[in-house]
């Protein structure tokens, strides 16, 4: 029972999705889902601009001079 995990197959669930969940739950999940990862490639950006401004602030550091 090793065979692979074909589109028939495929197909058979998403069909079995759509009734158990319905279109207009599937829809919301998506958009949830897709703002979620757009909250967490901006949450990413932000991190890496607040890393190369502590780059930035170490690279113009001067010591005072004695």
């Amino acid at each position: 029972m090793g065979g692979t995990f074909g589109w028939p197959e495929l197909l058979i669930v998403l069909a079995l999705v759509l009734i158990v969940f319905g279109v207009g739950r599937i829809a919301r999940v998506g958009g949830e889902l897709g703002k979620g990862v757009s909250a967490f490639r901006e949450g990413l950006k932000d991190s890496q601009d607040a890393d190369e401004k502590e780059a930035d602030k170490a690279d113009t550091f001067t010591e005072p001079k004695a």
